[in-house]
């Protein structure tokens, strides 16, 4: 009973609930300070206030004092009580011996219903009923505690009969029904609107995620390639040491057993000077000049190079020599000499005749069909190129002979180019595959106004229908061009382009300085661009292009993707074709004065940046 009592003294008469923060007015009377700040409200254009519970007025709005004891007693009273609803949800008001579900909660009654105390209720109007509710106190106005019937436009609350009358008199209210109806048509819109762009939303998700897993399929694609590049050139750069290590011991064991030849020859003639020495010393030391005049022929004693015979000892003392021994072997190359071609292992660059091994170790200086069969080794390389010598010197061909020659000098240029081929294929790999790829983003206020720019700024699409893009002194005014709104001014990176249905292209790099109108504004029509060029009219004609210089490529580009490197501080821009495997096309050098944009024309189909 002294629970029930407590619970009472409890409740805000505003909300009906037990207080929530609840604050004091000068008359002494206790609310929650949401519900009297909403009924101070509401009394703000009659410039009287009064207390809900005593009606006290007051001129000024009252000041709200906050009843920290009454607030501190209704939190712990609340702790101590069991939540009702989590025992048996809404019951029954009326049935107090046992806990019955209620159906439905009269408005007028502020009590719940059984199906049972449903039939016995009243069936007047003004019992209104609802959906079970434990908050039907909020159903009522706080104010005069009757039944909120109606809907203010003007001050978005909801109302009863005496507010109508009262404080919102003159204000053009509605039924709650209709009322109710127009916001839910309202929402019904709004929801509308917000699902196409759920809808839209979603759509943007599914494509990034589109371009996420083709990110990843690509990437794990080119990392395949690359591991599988790599073991290849390991297992070459392995097989390269083992000759290495085979030729060096090899001409070690020659040079080794010429010398031991020669040292067994020389040791011979050394015995025999000696017995020779001792001859002419013990006729030296003879008293009797008959017996030294009658001594050994001295011609037998004289010193070779005095006298004549077939004997054939000098070669066994001075190598500059004539005879049978081919000493020059152990002295070197350069001093020898013979038909011995040994240009095969020289710099490539001082050869002569129809090899072109520059294109094997330098993927920017070669010419030919394919130009980096380099990065894979000789043996897979075309034409009448000999590099053979390179790898192998006993596979050599040709009059060569540099099996019985000392290492010398030409051991030097041996081994100088092969070091010479390992950091050109290296190079060759890093010019490829660069820092990159780089995420390049074409810059919409730059197009022309026969370009379509896709929404994710990837793709350049011609069109016959003029654009009317906004006039900006970046924009190209005669030709269908775009460039990317990022620059590189430093590093090496790459980007890859797809041609499809375009008869007529051009990609590259230009300046920001670059013209926007007029003839000298084409990409490589200018110093201040270059650019690769296909022509599908034109046999299918590929070129490249710089200060309108226009350089045919030997042969046609047979992939429909095109990869541009950047290598800013070593002033190089190469491109290549994508195929398999990946194919040089040509290099530019320059010394680059300005940042560097990425730069597209189409004339028909359309260009899609795939890298980044």
């Amino acid at each position: 009973m002294a629970s029930a009592d407590l619970r009472d003294e409890l409740f805000c008469s505003i909300c009906l609930s037990i207080f929530t923060d609840p604050v004091t007015l000068r008359c002494g009377h206790n609310f929650c300070r949401v519900c009297i700040d909403q009924v101070l409200n509401t009394q703000d254009g009659s410039g009287v206030y009064s207390c809900p519970e005593c009606r006290e007025e007051f001129q000024e709005r009252p000041a709200l004092q906050r009843n920290i004891n009454l607030h501190n007693v209704a939190e712990r009273f609340l702790s101590t009580q069991p939540r009702q609803e989590e025992i048996t949800g809404i019951c029954c008001t009326y049935c107090i011996h046992a806990p019955v579900p209620a159906v439905k909660s009269c408005l007028l009654c502020e009590a719940s219903l059984c199906d049972n105390h449903m039939k016995v209720h009243s069936k007047a109007a003004e019992h209104v009923l609802t959906e079970p509710s434990t908050s039907l106190e909020n159903r009522k106005c706080s104010v005069h505690k009757k039944i909120l019937e109606y809907y203010c436009p003007e001050d978005a609350a909801c109302i009863c009969v005496y507010c109508s009358a009262e404080e919102h008199r003159g204000h053009r209210v509605e039924k709650l029904q209709e009322a109710s109806i127009k916001r839910k048509k309202k929402l019904r819109n709004v929801l509308q609107k917000l699902n196409t762009k759920k809808e839209k939303t979603e759509e943007r998700v599914q494509n990034l995620e589109e371009r996420r897993r083709k990110a990843q399929n690509k990437a794990a694609g080119e990392e395949e390639k690359v591991t599988a590049l790599f073991i290849d050139i390991r297992r070459r750069v392995d097989d390269l040491e083992k000759r290495v290590r085979s030729e060096i011991s090899r001409q070690e064991e020659q040079v080794s057993l010429s010398l031991t030849d020669v040292i067994q020859k020389l040791e011979i003639e050394k015995d025999e000077l000696s017995r020779k020495m001792r001859v002419i010393e013990e006729l030296c030391n003879m008293t009797d000049p008959l017996t030294v005049l009658q001594g050994p022929d001295t011609g037998d004693l004289c010193d070779p190079e005095e006298r004549g015979g077939d004997e054939d000892t000098g070669d066994l003392y001075d190598p500059e020599g004539g005879g049978d021994v081919d000493t020059d072997d152990l002295y070197g190359p350069e001093e020898g000499g013979g038909d011995e071609d040994t240009s095969d292992l020289c710099d490539p660059e001082e050869g002569e005749g129809d090899e072109d091994t520059g294109d094997l170790y330098d993927p920017e200086e070669g010419g030919g069909d394919e130009d980096t069969d380099d990065l894979y080794g000789p043996e897979e390389g075309e034409g009448d190129e000999d590099t053979g010598d390179l790898y192998d010197p006993e596979e050599g061909g040709g009059d060569e002979d540099t099996g019985g020659h000392d290492g010398g000098d030409q051991g030097v240029e041996w081994f100088s180019q092969i070091s010479h081929t390992l950091s050109n294929i290296i190079r060759g790999i890093n010019l490829i595959y660069g820092e990159g790829p780089a995420d390049i983003l074409l810059d919409v206020n730059t197009a022309g106004n026969y370009i379509l720019i896709s929404d994710d700024l990837k793709t350049a699409a011609s069109t016959n229908i003029i654009q009317n893009h906004p006039e900006t002194a970046e924009r190209f005014r005669d030709y269908n061009q775009v460039i990317s709104g990022r620059r590189f001014s430093s590093g090496r990176h790459y980007w890859d382009v797809e041609i499809s249905g375009s008869h007529w292209w051009r990609v590259g790099m230009c300046y920001p300085s670059i013209d926007r109108r007029g003839c000298q504004s084409y990409i490589g029509g200018n110093n201040k661009s270059w650019s690769l060029c296909g022509d599908v009219w034109y046999n299918n004609q590929c070129s490249v292009r710089y200060d309108s210089k226009m350089t045919p490529l030997p042969h046609q580009i047979s992939s429909d993707r095109v990869r541009i490197c950047l290598d800013y501080e070593a002033g190089q821009l190469s491109f290549y074709e994508l195929c398999d495997p990946i194919r040089h096309l040509r290099t530019f050098t320059a010394t680059f004065t300005e940042p560097l944009h990425a730069a597209l024309c189409v004339c028909d189909g359309y260009i899609k940046i795939s890298g980044g």
